[in-house]
């Protein structure tokens, strides 16, 4: 596998690191005196959700080894087994950083909810 293959994986997960944080939702009517403070507060408490977890080195292992395996089946061969298991576990990793991004939305909009405010998306 060449090590450029994995710059595009490495700008994905840098550029998603924060954005779910950063998220800014869409509320319903006028934000009150106190929504933006309340918004740092909700985006501070998303950032500090762990990154990667358990479950990150769960979702690799899982990857590489359907990668692995799905290589062998299809070519019917072991050639580039390591390469389809990088590839699998990259994928693994990608999908595991989306639904994090995706958990840190939540935290935010559940949070702004809680603090009163009118979140719809």
């Amino acid at each position: 596998m060449k090590p450029y293959m994995f710059l595009p994986f490495a700008l994905c997960v840098a550029a998603c690191a924060n954005s779910g944080a950063n998220y800014e939702p869409v509320v319903d009517g006028p934000k009150n005196a106190n929504y933006y403070s309340d918004l740092n507060a909700c985006q501070s408490l998303a950032a500090s959700q762990p990154t990667v977890d358990g479950s990150t080195a769960g979702a690799a292992a899982v990857g590489a080894v359907g990668g692995a395996a799905t290589n062998a089946i299809w070519n019917d061969s072991s050639d580039n087994i390591g390469e389809a298991a990088a590839i699998g576990a990259l994928a693994a990793i990608t999908g595991d950083a989306v639904r994090k991004n995706n958990q840190r939305e939540a935290v935010v909009k559940n949070c702004m909810r809680g603090r009163g405010h009118n979140v719809v998306g």
